[in-house]
Formats: structure tokens, C-alpha cells, sequence
């Protein structure tokens, strides 16, 4: 009698079928067991290698979460795949890509891998040239092919049977219902009760931190409505205009390097005019540009916000009423926001109308970049844009501005012939300052009554010369005008944070 031939099984949590014997079941059952626990072992190894490091025990809330976290994450696996073997490997690979996403971006922006940065993959969906662009050719392409190998090889290790299947399904829904439970109970809520990210990241660890931080921030509530005090007579429009310019990773390149001789002279002849002027204290390092905008534009402290304040404008819509432009409306103000750029970034195209502005000018109102200066729209043109709704403001206006010019990545030859790095970026700088002045002398030539304030949202991230560390700070500076003529001030020199500017454009205005 021929011998009835079998074809080789994938390995798997439990790729069993209907004939299969007692001693497959068994042996399939083993290697579920193997994968789950070396896959956890794995895991917390890599969980250790998370910056900042720490030298002791994780907490018990850490180590209960970070179980349950990659239990769920391996039976869900196995539900797709029906596979232990695979399971456990997508699982550690994850593991990894967190581990090293956190550990890149801390060294790049001075701080780890939060929940909020979880709530960007869709604009990574959405416009991935934007993000992929910080890394060099070879590692996108080395992103690209690994992401195509790691679908073909999910398909072909695919096991197709069903008790497999369910019990990666279980499995998955055991750990998260047991995570549940650990998150209503006294420990869950205990834990990390205020933000303070680094010292929770090394007591509770990166896959416990984001769960943790998510929790905090869904069960934080919107604030009271602002409670400003109805609009008078005497509070109506004081001024013909109101120009805030927030400039994409300006900083005086002084405070950077040291070096006198790169100070930048509109900066200077700024702050000689200016009736007050400083240091804005910015949290963010080389990103985050939302923080410092929501702070100037809602004057929320981050003491205020809670854990909101790693991306505030995900609940932004909540505190609505505190926004400059719901404020200055009140007062008879028009409210313009102007970006040279896509206005979907950070749901802006939705958020601001729902915060006051009247008048959206995105990047379809501006002219390209000039080839071979770089991607973004200069600054000079944002100024001769300006200038232009300026002259046709036929009421008291408020226009806020958010620069794109300076964003990075500084690399060669993102200007023809540059180096790259601080050549580049002073290259752009030259241009931010050239459009203060040309804002400065339209204003001055204009005649009106103006309130004109300029700022850095953060400092550039060019690594090896300007790296995250404790001084983190950017100028700022508030000049009046009035029948041609700057307001001479009392050489006032303030360091504020971002929501405290903005309180101070609401008193000078």
C-alpha cells in the first residue's frame, strides 16, 4: 500500500486540525508556550535598554502592565496569524521599534516616545514624504523593503486553522480585560499621578508609561469656560492691527554658538525698539511646534493642561473659549491664520475656525519654494503676503502667523552647495530676520496703530551642534507703533513662557 504522504506544519500556538494527533497537539501546544514566554523574556530585555536608563526594580504597576501589554499584543498576533512562532516575533519586533523610536527621538529632541506621538500616525499615513524626509536615502529604502518583507512573510507563514486562530482571540481579550481591571484598581489609579515622564519612564517602563499617560489623559476634563468680562465700550478694538509671527525653529544664533559675530541684525534693531522683550522658556526641543502655539494662542500653563500638555492640540477644541482670536473677536476684531503650508497638519484646517478665526491662507496662497533654497516657503515671501492683507485690512485685524522656512532637517545640500547642518540653517535664519525687518518697516511706513510680536516656537535640532539640554529657550519681542513711529518703550526685558505671552498681547492690546 502506498504511504500516505503529510506535508510539513508551520509552527503554531496550536495549528491543529481534525486528524492531527494527541502527541502533535501536545508538541504544538509546547512550542506556543516556548514562543509566549521567550517572547516576554525578549521583550523585557529590550524594555530595559529604554533612555533614561534606570539602575533598580521596575514598579509592580510596571511590570503588571508591561505583561499584559505584550500578552495582548501576541494573542492578537496569533489571532492574525496562527502562529506562536510568529506571534512572538511580530511581538519583539514592536517591542523593538518602540524601543528604538523612544531612544532616537530622545537623543534628537531631548525626550522619549509618549502617547501623544502614537496619535500622529495618521499624518505619517497621510503625508509620509513630510516625516520620512528626517531620514537619509538608503534608511528609507531600508524602511521600505522591510516593510513589504514583513508583509510577505506574515502571508506565507500564515497557518490556516482556526482553533489557532481563537486562541490568539482569547488570549488577546484575557489580557486586555485583565488590563482593565489593573487600570480601575487603587494601584492602576495611583500610578503616575502627575506628568513627569522620564521619572515615570524608568519606574514603570516605556510600554507601562504609554498606557498609563493615555489613561491620565482620557480622564482629564476640559477646564470651565474662560470667564472674561463682557465686552464694554471702552474694550473694543484699541488697535488698527495685531501681527503675531511665529517663527519656525528661530533662535538668536548667539545663544547657540557663542559667537557674536552670527548675531542677527533685525533681531537687534527688534529689540532696541521694542517695548518689551526677552527669552520665551519653550518646553519643546526641535519639535513640537503645537506646545509653544497653543500656549501663546489659549494661554494654558502646562501645569494647567496636565498630561494634555504633550500634544494640547488634541483637546484643544475643549478649551476653545480661551483662544486669542474667540477673545479679540468679542472685541471686533478680524482673525486671520496664516501658514505657508498644509493646513491639515495638527487638524488646523478644523481647529482654528472653531477657535475664532475668521479667514484660513494656507500654502495655495503662497509661491513655491525657490529651487535650491530648500522645501518650505521663504520667509520673505510670508512678509510680502503680509504686507499685502495688510494694506487691504479694512477693519481692526488680528493675524497670527506660523513661519515654515527653518523646519529641518539640516542635512547637505538642502541649500545647493551648502554643507548642511549650521551653514544651512543660519542660511534660513538670515531670512526669517530680513522678514522681521521688512515687517518692521511696513508697519513704520503704514502709519497705523500696531501691535506687532515676534517669536521662535523652538530651537532647531542639528545634531552634533545644536542638541537637546537644559537651555532650551528662544526670543521674543513686542513692539507698538503709532503715526509712523515705534513706541519707544522702557527697554523692559522679561523672560516669559508661552502662555504667558500671551497674556501679555491681550493686556497690550
Amino acid at each position: 500500500m502506498a504511504e500516505r504522504y503529510s506535508a510539513p506544519q508551520s509552527p503554531g500556538f496550536a495549528r491543529i486540525s481534525s486528524t492531527s494527533s494527541s502527541g502533535h497537539r501536545g508538541q504544538a501546544v509546547t512550542i506556543g508556550i516556548l514562543s509566549f514566554a521567550l517572547m516576554q523574556g525578549t521583550a523585557w530585555l529590550f524594555n530595559g535598554m529604554v533612555r533614561p536608563h534606570r539602575h533598580g526594580p521596575r514598579s509592580v504597576i510596571g511590570i503588571g502592565v508591561h505583561a499584559l501589554m505584550l500578552s495582548m499584543l501576541f494573542g492578537g498576533f496569533l489571532g492574525l496569524s496562527g502562529s506562536a512562532a510568529v506571534a512572538g516575533v511580530a511581538t519583539v519586533a514592536l517591542m523593538a521599534v518602540f524601543v528604538v523610536a523612544s531612544n532616537a527621538k530622545h537623543a534628537m529632541l531631548g525626550e522619549p516616545l509618549s502617547f501623544s506621538d502614537l496619535a500622529l500616525f495618521a499624518a505619517l499615513v497621510r503625508h509620509p514624504r513630510f516625516y520620512l524626509s528626517a531620514l537619509s536615502t538608503l534608511q528609507q529604502a531600508a524602511f521600505g523593503v522591510g516593510a513589504v518583507a514583513v508583509l510577505v512573510g506574515l502571508a506565507w507563514l500564515f497557518v490556516p486553522d482556526a482553533a489557532s486562530h481563537l486562541a490568539g482571540v482569547a488570549i488577546a481579550l484575557a489580557a486586555l480585560g485583565a488590563l482593565v481591571l489593573l487600570g480601575r484598581s487603587g494601584a492602576g489609579r495611583s500610578a503616575a499621578p502627575v506628568p513627569d515622564l522620564d521619572r515615570d519612564l524608568a519606574l514603570h517602563g516605556l510600554i507601562a508609561v504609554l498606557l498609563l499617560y493615555w489613561l491620565r489623559w482620557r480622564e482629564t476634563p476640559d477646564p470651565p469656560a474662560c470667564t472674561e468680562t463682557p465686552v464694554t465700550a471702552e474694550d473694543r478694538a484699541a488697535l488698527d492691527l495685531i501681527l503675531v509671527i511665529q517663527c519656525e525653529s528661530f533662535a538668536d544664533p548667539v545663544a547657540l554658538t557663542g559667537n557674536r559675530q552670527l548675531a542677527m541684525p533685525g533681531l537687534a534693531r527688534a529689540r532696541s525698539l521694542a517695548v518689551q522683550s526677552g527669552n520665551l522658556s519653550v518646553s519643546g526641543f526641535g519639535a513640537y511646534t503645537m506646545r509653544t502655539e497653543f500656549g501663546v494662542l489659549f494661554g494654558r500653563s502646562e501645569a494647567a493642561l496636565g498630561f494634555r500638555r504633550y500634544d494640547p492640540f488634541l483637546s484643544a477644541r475643549g478649551e476653545a473659549s480661551y483662544a486669542i482670536p474667540a477673545r479679540l473677536g468679542a472685541r471686533g476684531y478680524q482673525c486671520l491664520f496664516v501658514h505657508p503650508h498644509d493646513l491639515r497638519f495638527y487638524g488646523r484646517d478644523r481647529l482654528m475656525p472653531a477657535i475664532g478665526f475668521d479667514r484660513l491662507i494656507g500654502e495655495k496662497h503662497f509661491p513655491t519654494a525657490t529651487p535650491g533654497n530648500g522645501r518650505y516657503v521663504e520667509d520673505r515671501a510670508v512678509a510680502a503676503a503680509l504686507g499685502e492683507v495688510i494694506n487691504h485690512a479694512r477693519k481692526p485685524t488680528f493675524i497670527y502667523t506660523v513661519t515654515m522656512e527653518n523646519h529641518g532637517p539640516w542635512r547637505k545640500d538642502r541649500i545647493t552647495g551648502s554643507p548642511g547642518g549650521l551653514d544651512a540653517y543660519l542660511h534660513h535664519l538670515r531670512n526669517s530676520d530680513a522678514m522681521l525687518t521688512a515687517l518692521i518697516d511696513h508697519l513704520l511706513a503704514s502709519g497705523s496703530s500696531a501691535l506687532l510680536v515676534f517669536f521662535g516656537d523652538h530651537r532647531p535640532s542639528i545634531p552634533g551642534i545644536v542638541e537637546p539640554g537644559a537651555d532650551r529657550h528662544t526670543p521674543y519681542v513686542m513692539l507698538r507703533f503709532a503715526d509712523g513711529k515705534a513706541i519707544p518703550g522702557n527697554g523692559t526685558a522679561r523672560d516669559l513662557t508661552p502662555d504667558e505671552l500671551h497674556h501679555a498681547i491681550l493686556r497690550a492690546s
